[in-house]
């Protein structure tokens, strides 16, 4: 039986605490920092202040992070590993293709208009000409791993005959982005746009209607779809 990917996308940190430590302090820790760097940005946050914030000593912060940069890789680590698996939960439940990319969709537009997330792309749109260290954590642990895992769900229908896709993990990317139109996007420059279901759904549907033109086999071209109201 072959893995969904649903199972693909659970992911386990896989470190080693150090010794006296505890995964509960670990924990703390990271929860501390995700409230410092939501407020401060990535250069506005110090390890001081994180230790604050969560509650430990520094001498404590650093026995389980040596550093302000492996403190964020972690902090993102696992805003992947929490989040990955609820994104492609639903991949598998359509009735079809179609069906099964817009459960996707939506699942992908709330993920990139979730507070966490938008505040995760301020810092490292904000910091990357400083920090590239930390835009290319960001994009291993986050959008590339989702890549990664809708490559390899489409080259299965690739190769069952449905989709014609020549490069998997380009067509994902394309997903990827076309999941970013209009919501997204205006919701990372703090622009007024609808979040309702309505308009979620609208987006979703849109994106794999003009996705699955591209690189569907066979059958008829899939009509626009008419936002509602």
């Amino acid at each position: 039986m072959g893995t969904t990917p649903g199972q693909s996308a659970k992911m386990h940190a896989g470190e080693s605490l150090p010794p006296g430590a505890s995964a509960a302090k670990r924990q703390q820790i990271l929860a501390g920092a995700a409230r410092v760097f939501a407020q401060n940005g990535y250069e506005g946050a110090s390890m001081s202040g994180i230790a604050r914030d969560a509650g430990v000593s520094k001498g404590t912060l650093y026995n389980y992070f040596d550093s302000k940069a492996t403190l964020f890789s972690a902090f993102v680590e696992q805003c992947a590993c929490e989040k990955m698996p609820l994104l492609f939960s639903r991949i598998d439940e359509g009735a079809n293709l179609t069906e099964s990319l817009e459960h996707l969709a939506v699942a992908m537009i709330r993920l990139l208009t979730s507070p966490l997330s938008l505040m995760l792309n301020r810092i490292i749109i904000s910091e990357a000409g400083n920090f590239p260290e930390l835009a290319e954590t960001f994009w291993k642990h986050g959008p590339q791993k989702a890549i990664n895992i809708l490559s390899v769900w489409l080259m299965q229908h690739n190769d069952s005959g449905v989709l014609n896709i020549p490069d998997p993990v380009f067509a994902a990317e394309q997903f990827y982005a076309l999941c970013q139109t209009r919501i997204t996007a205006r919701s990372r420059l703090q622009l007024p746009v609808s979040t309702d279901q309505a308009h979620i759904d609208f987006i979703a549907r849109s994106a794999v209607r003009t996705f699955l033109n591209a690189y569907l086999r066979e059958g008829p071209r899939l009509p626009p779809v008419v936002m509602q109201g």
